[in-house]
């Protein structure tokens, strides 16, 4: 796979620290671009620069002159890189060809330098004008018998400017089709918060971290997939403020951290240790320790100690009696075979929270990623609103978002299922009636290709087919369609897997510079925490031939809907006028927007909780019941495992940069399975073992991996972990979250079987 012989050893050393400094410095070399990617990476998070292309977390208040991650670094280095896939590598090679190449060898041929046509007499890609891609596109699009008959995905990358665009784009063609990568994430936030909170985001800022009096972690990887949140949390250790992490792995950056930036520590060869309590719970666990810890509190509150706040609850709150009721019945016996927790850690954690009159919880996909993902999230909104951790200085709910606009492209009308208000506002501020019915999200959209009344797709960035559960089924039903459309900086599977027609679109990457008619243009991107800030960037596009993603989106409007009342060409040029747009449809957020954004820093969108407003139907926080303790149907299989699909510390979603998983202490191979020793034992395994995974479904659709290395890990008992897209063909489509459609993807029920057996 890798080349070399695979490697497999326990990482002993802190995250971050001289590991990290070696990673960044061999990552721009090995894309020889040292000099100038180490330029572009002081402009990186600062103000007059460009957003990191990788997460979602916010910068600091630009007071270093380095704002950037080792992954950020990573993801910068893969963009500016010196290789290039011309028309004569697609010369060379076939798509049959291309497909048996690996996804880290795809991403390692280079940018995209001009638009592609897949030809199907030659199975090559050759090259076509930008005027013939766009009239084809338009072609396909006006032959649709019906506009639901497309599908418009959005990547998380794609900024503001060009998502709002898309969105009006689509919705004047007809059809609320947007599956869109938020789906397959925290969906969950974006539908469960709301009914709680009356928002679909979290209400915490940065500068809460410096306030907060005790943080609790629960289902994420901040060293991996939020490097940057590392500072806060590193800093809030040194206050002694008790952090708490909640997760089946021990993840090496939540219990030991050297920041790279810290000269003394660099030279002292120190570090910082995270986690002042370590909750090692077991794969789908987590209702059971919320609830836990809330029975912790009612016991508490019933002996006659003040732990509540009363008079929040009493004026801010509806349904406390009823959660009452439900934390009431559950038994703790129960809870603790669940969990996979002691009732005695679960009741310290609680005495934490407890003690603490400021309390942040940040949640990743260990949270989302259930079948009870959105009533799940709400169970962290009740244990906040127990104690009134909202509307005061460090306190609240912190989702920690993947992709670095993957909120701000749903907050400017990415959304399948649009608001009433906001359908209004498009048809007064453009001039059309846009579709009221519901679209697809991500399933759903996958349904309807397999079932043959989706004809086209459209993947505004991202990786979508690589990205989705259940692979096979997914490959066969992307390959049914019409048409395919990949706006990419990059070469991916999603590009190999396609339908009749297909194009290839290369576009401007977001460290590019974007001159058009009216001058050099920004974008702008919201982080995790609702902060609205430009991006310039800083280098010279990758090839002539690249478009930037708005003219993209508004030159196919222009060849699909002739007759459009909207000014097309206009935006084409000038972004200021985009963002007036932008204003108009959200007064309420947006208004100035034009203005505002010129600040350094940009602006906060407000988020009303954080005003101990709550803008539910009620127009009370809600306390929200998930009866029972199992955020996942439970199986009848004794010999059933729970698997997590995770990503690799050298890996951003789909994106693989090398084979390694450092922290991890994997190097050269991606095909594991992260294994508990017992488990292993009773299976009569043993390390190094290659095993096969096969999915417990009741659809009667084998799923099934072959050649996963067993790796003792310290998991807890009944887990398992593997990497995330290899084992996606594991995951059933209809293994889902039915509130929000997100995939349940960090608790799929499997079994191990012997290569070519049974277990």
């Amino acid at each position: 796979m890798a080349g070399n012989k695979p490697k497999y050893r326990t990482y002993n050393h802190p995250a971050g620290g001289w590991g990290a400094a070696a990673a960044t410095a061999k990552v721009l070399m090995e894309q020889s671009v040292v000099g100038k990617g180490s330029r572009a990476l002081l402009s990186m998070n600062q103000p007059g620069g460009f957003k990191c292309p990788s997460c979602a977390f916010p910068d600091a208040t630009c007071t270093k002159k380095l704002e950037f991650c080792e992954n950020g670094a990573k993801a910068l280095a893969h963009e500016a890189t010196k290789f290039r896939v011309t028309r004569d590598f697609f010369a060379q090679h076939s798509v049959t060809a291309l497909m048996d190449q690996s996804d880290y060898w795809l991403e390692m041929q280079g940018r995209l330098t001009e638009p592609m046509r897949y030809d199907a007499v030659t199975d090559h890609y050759v090259p076509v004008s930008w005027d013939d891609a766009f009239a084809l596109i338009g072609r396909h699009l006006r032959a649709l018998d019906d506009p639901n008959e497309a599908e418009f995905y959005t990547s998380g990358r794609t900024a503001n400017e060009t998502a709002f665009l898309y969105s009006i784009f689509v919705r004047e063609f007809g059809t609320n089709n947007f599956p869109d990568c938020s789906n397959m994430c925290h969906e969950p936030t974006s539908r469960g918060l709301p009914h709680s909170i009356g928002v679909g985001k979290g209400t915490v800022i940065l500068d809460d971290f410096e306030h907060a009096e005790a943080i609790f972690l629960i289902g994420h990887n901040a060293g991996t997939n939020a490097p940057r949140m590392m500072t806060p949390l590193v800093e809030a250790r040194k206050r002694g403020v008790p952090i708490v992490a909640v997760n089946p792995m021990p993840e090496r950056a939540l219990i030991k951290f050297t920041e790279p930036q810290d000269i003394v520590q660099m030279a002292t060869f120190g570090a910082t240790e995270i986690s002042s309590e370590f909750v090692h719970i077991a794969i789908g666990g987590d209702l059971a320790f919320l609830k836990g810890m809330m029975k912790a509190l009612f016991e508490r509150e019933d002996a006659g100690e003040a732990v509540l706040d009363q008079a929040f609850i009493a004026e801010h709150t509806a349904g406390y009696a009823a959660l009452r009721d439900d934390i009431a019945g559950q038994n703790w016996d129960e809870i603790v075979a669940v969990s996979g927790i002691a009732e005695e850690q679960i009741r310290r954690c609680a005495e934490i929270y407890i003690r603490s009159n400021a309390t942040i919880i940040c949640y990743g996909m260990g949270i989302t990623q259930h079948q009870e993902g959105s009533r799940l999230v709400q169970q962290i909104a009740n244990l906040l609103l127990l104690k009134g951790n909202y509307g005061r200085p460090g306190a609240g709910i912190s989702p920690i978002r993947g992709h670095s606009n993957v909120q701000g492209d749903r907050t400017v009308g990415i959304d399948e299922k649009p608001s009433a208000a906001y359908l209004d506002k498009v048809r007064e501020v453009f001039g059309f009636e846009p579709p009221r019915t519901h679209g697809h999200h991500t399933v759903e959209s996958i349904e309807a290709m397999q079932a043959g009344t989706a004809k086209v797709f459209i993947g505004l960035g991202g990786n979508f087919v690589r990205a989705v559960p259940d692979t096979d089924r997914a490959y066969a039903a992307m390959r049914k369609l019409k048409l395919t459309v990949g706006i990419a900086t990059k070469l991916n599977r999603g590009h190999l897997v396609h339908g009749e027609d297909a194009l290839i679109l290369p576009v401007i990457a977001r460290s590019e510079r974007i001159a058009t008619a009216k001058g050099e243009q920004f974008v702008t991107i919201e982080d995790s925490m609702s902060n609205v800030t430009a991006s310039r960037g800083v280098l010279d596009p990758a090839s002539e031939h690249l478009l930037t993603e708005t003219e993209i989106v508004c030159r196919i409007a222009m060849a699909t809907l002739p007759e459009s009342r909207v000014d097309w060409a206009r935006y084409i040029d000038d972004y200021d006028a985009i963002r007036d747009r932008i204003a108009a449809v959200y007064p309420a957020l947006y208004e100035g927007f034009s203005e505002r954004i010129k600040a350094p820093m940009g602006f906060h969108l407000d988020i009303a909780p954080r005003r101990r407003v709550w803008n539910t139907p009620n127009g009370k926080a809600n306390f929200l019941i998930l009866p029972g303790l199992h955020a996942n149907a439970p199986v009848a299989d004794l010999a059933m495992l729970r698997l997590a699909t995770v990503r690799s510390h050298d890996q951003f979603n789909t994106t693989i940069y090398s084979y390694n998983d450092r922290y991890r202490g994997v190097y050269g191979d991606r095909m594991i399975l992260f294994m508990n020793a017992d488990d292993i034992a009773d299976r009569g395994l043993a390390a190094g073992t290659k095993v096969g995974v096969e999915t417990i479904g009741g659809d009667g659709i084998a799923r099934r991996v072959e050649g996963l290395t067993i790796i003792d890990y310290p998991m807890s008992r009944g887990s398992v972990a593997g990497y995330y897209p290899e084992l996606n063909p594991l995951l059933p489509l209809a293994f889902y979250d039915r509130i929000s459609g997100c995939p349940a993807a960090k608790s799929i029920p499997v079994r191990i079987v012997a290569s070519g057996g049974a277990e």
